[in-house]
């Protein structure tokens, strides 16, 4: 099913409670796992990549089917090579096809047995668990985060504990920082000299734990308050002014853009616009925070602002390739974008014939249905969506609260 988002009537002016964050939702899942006494989590994400990364950790069957959680796979990899039991982790069809090679070379090297049941280097897995040697692993910083977050958590639990290399430039850094910093709070000790990290065997102590909200999620309101042609009063609920997630940049960003923040002694952030001469182009390295791709290429092009944005190296084995649909969406709407090197996007202003009645294709990934939904306030006929339900991966209420703000969504 398709749906058609058109904007507010009135000026848009809404609080709006924002779903947990699924990065620290599904990072503290597995250390409470590994603690020796599992503690209450509270204001988990309901997000679909949590309830696949909570199930997982739950069931007793052999085989388990992780849909498209791709987080959820690399984490549930090195957990389950941990742990005694076998276990066959297999997911869809793009699932299967995103790598994870370099994630299982660097477990084997540390005494795990996983095979690959289809193509070489890629899932679905089987991984006969046991106690973990431990020991000296090397990867390229450029590799996902994920791999480095995925083996550093589970370092505790080795034998002999894991020190961790890493070379060259670290993408997505904030993501390995988080999890050092979760880490640290179920009482692991992280060692850091340079890019390398050691942690020794230890106990991850249990403790209770209650997630803040998700600063990615509050990426499309502040995407909204840049679009919205009048006046605007968002306040959203739940986020830190001291996140630990490094999303909440966007706050920064987004004052090129005229979005004013302010926290209130409520614990909320209130969002409005003021006035700003905007900028000529904008220029920005998103190697720290490449979800936030898709929000700033949209802002940029919906208010003709010339943009290169580069770091997107990762964003070929997202969800979907996410600089190709970035591509091909975009044009629908007549603005010509250039990719560079698998990891630049550049808009210098070219356009080409927008089409008449276009459907934003999604792509089983839920950042393009939210990234284009604002669109909305640039076109008076409104912005065709595909397959809205793929929000659910990560913010299931996000076409509720569109509608709590206003916007009108019809099938």
């Amino acid at each position: 099913m398709d749906v058609t988002v058109k904007a507010p009537n009135n000026n848009i002016c809404a609080a709006i409670s924002l779903p947990a964050s699924k990065s620290i939702s599904n990072r503290v899942a597995i250390l409470n796992a590994l603690s020796p006494a599992p503690q209450p989590l509270y204001n988990l994400s309901d997000s679909d990549d949590t309830a696949v990364m909570l199930d997982a950790l739950r069931t007793d069957c052999e085989t388990v089917d992780l849909r498209a959680a791709g987080t959820a796979m690399r984490f549930l990899t090195a957990y389950f090579a941990s742990r005694p039991g076998r276990r066959t982790l297999t997911g869809t069809d793009r699932m299967r096809n995103r790598p994870i090679r370099v994630l299982v070379d660097a477990l084997r090297t540390l005494g795990a047995k996983i095979d690959y049941l289809e193509k070489e280097g890629y899932p679905p897995l089987r991984i006969t668990g046991r106690d973990l040697n431990g020991g000296e692993v090397t990867l390229d910083g450029g590799v996902s985060s994920q791999y480095v977050s995925a083996l550093l958590m589970i370092a505790p639990a080795t034998m002999r504990g894991i020190r961790l290399h890493l070379t060259g430039a670290l993408i997505s850094e904030p993501y390995l920082r988080l999890t050092i910093a979760l880490m640290r709070q179920f009482g692991v000790a992280v060692e850091e000299e340079g890019q390398t990290f050691t942690v020794r065997p230890q106990t991850v102590r249990p403790i209770p734990f209650t997630v803040e909200a998700d600063w990615s999620a509050a990426s499309y309101w502040y995407e909204i308050a840049a679009l919205s042609q009048t006046p605007v009063e968002i306040e959203l609920i739940g986020l830190l002014p001291d996140s630990l997630q490094g999303d909440s940049a966007i706050a920064s960003l987004f004052r090129s853009f005229g979005v004013q923040t302010d926290f209130t002694s409520e614990g909320r952030v209130r969002l409005t616009r003021r006035a700003v001469s905007l900028p000529s182009r904008f220029d920005y390295d998103c190697v720290r925070i490449p979800d936030m791709a898709q929000t700033l290429a949209v802002t940029c092009a919906m208010l003709r602002i010339p943009f290169r944005l580069s770091g997107l190296q990762s964003l070929r084995i997202k969800e979907t390739d996410r600089l190709k649909a970035l591509q091909t969406e975009l044009g629908k709407l007549g603005v010509v974008l250039t990719e560079h090197d698998g990891k630049i996007l550049e808009w210098d202003g070219s356009r080409c014939e927008a089409q008449p009645k276009p459907v934003i294709a999604t792509y089983d990934d839920h950042r393009m249905a939210m990234a284009f939904a604002p669109v909305a306030l640039c076109r008076e006929e409104g912005i065709r969506i595909a397959n809205p339900e793929v929000v659910s991966k990560s913010y299931p209420r996000f076409w509720d609260d569109l509608q709590t703000a206003g916007f009108q969504i019809t099938p």
